[in-house]
């Protein structure tokens, strides 16, 4: 396990540093108890974000939804930060977390709707149907997550994150970056890429969740990936987003 690598910050090289195997029956993590907390976290994303879809629908208004809208955006960076760095704490919080993102996806979602209808059922169609393709091709072994793969992955993911922040720190001087912005033909191959490198986290999700349980993580791990894998499924929904809004403005 020393040699992992994976693209998600989450799921990272040092993950299982310092965790101990599980002892005893039933108490090391599983595939299906991982899948089963998946699908919790994804009910709860749900439900908040369709409050605030709803609540969003009514008024139209953006200031009705705006404080609920940043309290998940800043409270779910925060139980985020909490549970990378205290995994022990995934139980009790990755629930918290998905609520959270369900408030900012919710908000999100309602606000490109009104602006581009029928934006959301794309983004989902593509980002659903994107998950279950490559986990396809992951269980039949056409996509390995070899060394080489990792690497690259997680120098891809890297770059990104560095635009990113550069993009966030000129912004406060009134300069945008036109490939992360813009609507034009850097601005979309930008976006494409960001969608694939996003897609091919999920490849290392998945070997993430396979070696925890051959490495006999303890059963909270299963939280933790499922967080991982939630934190991926996010990322990837708000770059088809992303992408879906540039192609509508050309």
């Amino acid at each position: 396990m020393a040699r992992y690598k994976s693209g998600n910050p989450v799921l990272s090289s040092g993950t299982f540093k310092g965790v101990e195997r599980a002892s005893g029956q039933g108490a090391a993590m599983s595939r299906q108890g991982t899948v089963n907390k998946v699908v919790l976290m994804l009910l709860t994303l749900l439900a908040t974000a369709s409050y605030l879809w709803l609540r969003f629908s009514q008024s139209l208004q953006y200031s009705d939804i705006a404080p609920l809208f940043y309290t998940g955006l800043i409270g779910g960076f925060g139980v985020a930060l909490v549970i990378v760095f205290r995994k022990q704490y995934a139980p009790q919080l990755a629930l918290v977390y998905a609520a959270l993102e369900g408030l900012v996806l919710g908000g999100m979602s309602a606000f490109m709707e009104q602006r581009y209808p029928g934006i959301v059922s794309q983004a989902l169609v593509l980002t659903f149907g994107t998950f279950a393709a490559l986990l396809a091709l992951y269980q039949s072994r056409v996509i390995k997550a070899t060394e080489n793969f990792k690497l690259m992955v997680l120098s891809a993911t890297g770059g990104i994150a560095i635009c990113y922040l550069l993009s966030l720190g000129l912004s406060f001087f009134g300069i945008n970056l036109p490939m992360i912005h813009d609507n034009g033909l850097f601005g979309i191959l930008f976006s494409l890429f960001v969608v694939g490198v996003a897609a091919m986290n999920l490849v290392l999700d998945f070997d993430f969740i396979e070696q925890g349980v051959a490495y006999g993580a303890p059963k909270y791990m299963e939280w933790y990936g499922a967080f991982g894998l939630m934190v991926t499924l996010v990322w990837l929904y708000v770059e088809m987003l992303r992408l879906l809004s540039k192609l509508r403005r050309r």
